[in-house]
């Protein structure tokens, strides 16, 4: 019974703890969910809020652009009339230039018709004037165009000469061009034989093996030695030679010299290449210097600036018609030495511009001028004297001779070219030469004698002066000059010279 009763109360105890705490929890849950309420409402006004802000700003927003498209489209309305505006106005000058065309054709129909009439009138007027003209001339109309178109003719021989001599005038002007011009006609004039001599050296060696250590790898150690000496190198299949190609003798003889070590020596590569090059070059430019001092010691020269002495050495290697240059100097300057004793003259000052009379042919710059004008001025840089300048330029007739000096070394010049064994132009075809100058003059009607004079590098003509007039003369030098260069061969250039002259002999009894 007390067990009973305890129970019971335990049981009750239990039951009134659950019920108290049912109790609590209901009402923690009652405030838990009034607040929740209360922060839901909270939080739907401030979306409600937020959404009001949101729909004002994008009612803002919508009207702006409704208000910018409203604005573009009140400009493009503007636009619009503008260009209708226009459009009216240009349709309006459309309508002013069509009236204005159609009184423009009227008026040339107008003008067409008075011309038709007037051509009809001046149709008659002509026939009646050529038929008047027919009857004072006693000339048929036929007869009266001959004699105007000889007339014609001869005034366009006249205007074409004037024509000429203003072209001619102008190359002068432009005489770079033409001096261009001259070089390469002269170039293509030069037999293959003298252009090989002058612009090719064989270098020969041993075997064909050497080819391929000068070629190199790639072709390194040949580009290398071009570049290094300036010379062309022809490396092709001539047995045991190669060709070294240049205008300048000296660079030839530097390549020469420069692989005639390389391949003794055997070491071959760049480096040593230009290290061979610049010993080598140095080598030929003290033996020039030397070779020029010994020929002025030589010829008891005594004075001379140093860089004439550094040219009369360079004209070792040079050659003219296969007759090296330094030795014709050296001809000339003792023929002219000769020749002054005997005419009581100065012999060392003839000497002296015998010697430098070809100068200008080696000089390290390529002047476009006649080597004797610039061998002149080379004297005269240099400080020689007035008469050896002037003899130096005028031994071609360039110049005029002002001194005895000059016609003696433009003598002895021909002396030394000219005897035999001396240049490779045989004296069969130097003569030839001559004869064909002065008989393609003669083939001219009115030519009454011809003569070919300097060496061939002039032509005087003389006609008849009943035969031909001052304007036929110029008209026939034009001409010679024109033939003698597309049909003959030679040297240099040729002047022609056509003289007419006009003579009255009377005899007094």
């Amino acid at each position: 019974m007390n067990i009973l009763y305890i129970i019971l109360i335990a049981v009750g105890g239990m039951l009134l703890g659950a019920g108290i705490a049912y109790v609590i929890f209901r009402f923690m849950a009652g405030g838990i969910i009034s607040k929740a309420q209360e922060e839901a409402e909270i939080l739907k006004k401030n979306k409600i809020i937020e959404a009001k802000e949101k729909f004002i700003s994008l009612k803002l927003e919508h009207e702006k652009m409704v208000q910018a498209q409203q604005q573009k489209q009140q400009e493009a309305d503007q636009r619009l009339r503008q260009r209708e505006q226009q459009l009216n106005q240009k349709q309006g000058e459309v309508a002013r230039a069509q009236n204005e065309i159609q009184k423009a054709q009227q008026q040339l129909e107008q003008q067409k018709t008075a011309v038709e009439y007037r051509e009809k009138e001046t149709e008659k007027l002509h026939r009646q004037a050529e038929q008047q003209l027919e009857t004072i001339s006693g000339l048929s109309a036929e007869q009266a165009k001959a004699q105007l178109v000889e007339a014609l003719k001869d005034e366009a021989k006249t205007n074409a000469m004037a024509y000429v001599n203003e072209i001619m005038e102008d190359a002068r002007m432009s005489a770079n061009k033409e001096a261009k011009k001259i070089i390469v006609q002269t170039i293509q004039r030069i037999a293959t034989e003298a252009a090989i001599e002058n612009s090719v050296s064989i270098f020969h060696i041993d075997n064909d093996e050497v080819k391929g250590r000068i070629i190199g790898r790639e072709g390194r150690n040949i580009r290398a030695l071009e570049a290094a000496t300036g010379v062309e190198i022809v490396v092709d299949d001539t047995p045991e030679a190669i060709v070294l190609s240049a205008f300048d003798p000296v660079r030839r003889e530097i390549a020469r010299l420069s692989l005639h070590q390389l391949v003794t020596d055997g070491r071959i590569h760049p480096a040593r290449i230009e290290e061979v090059v610049a010993k080598v070059k140095k080598q030929v430019e003290e033996e020039i210097v030397e070779t020029g001092k010994r020929t002025t010691i030589d010829l008891g020269i005594h004075g001379l600036h140093p860089e004439l002495i550094k040219m009369v050495g360079r004209m070792k290697y040079r050659s003219s018609y296969g007759q090296n240059l330094l030795q014709h100097a050296r001809e000339t300057a003792n023929l002219c030495a000769a020749m002054a004793s005997e005419l009581g003259l100065n012999p060392k000052k003839a000497r002296r511009a015998g010697l430098l009379h070809d100068i200008g042919k080696v000089a390290e710059d390529n002047p476009e001028m006649p080597h004797a004008l610039y061998g002149a001025q080379l004297c005269k840089q240099y400080g020689e004297k007035e008469d050896i300048c002037n003899a130096v330029g005028a031994h071609h007739d360039e110049m005029e001779m002002e001194t005895m000096l000059a016609p003696i070394v433009q003598a002895c010049d021909a002396i030394s070219g000219a005897r035999p064994g001396a240049r490779r132009e045989i004296v069969e075809a130097y003569i030839k030469r001559l004869n064909d100058l002065e008989n393609l003059a003669l083939s001219y009607p009115g030519v009454i004698k011809t003569y070919a004079i300097q060496a061939g590098r002039e032509l005087r003509v003389i006609v008849g002066a009943d035969k031909m007039s001052d304007k036929d003369t110029e008209l026939l030098s034009f001409d010679l000059a024109k033939r003698i260069q597309d049909e003959m061969t030679y040297p240099g250039q040729v002047k022609i010279t056509v003289i007419r002259e006009t003579r009255a002999i009377n005899y007094a009894k």
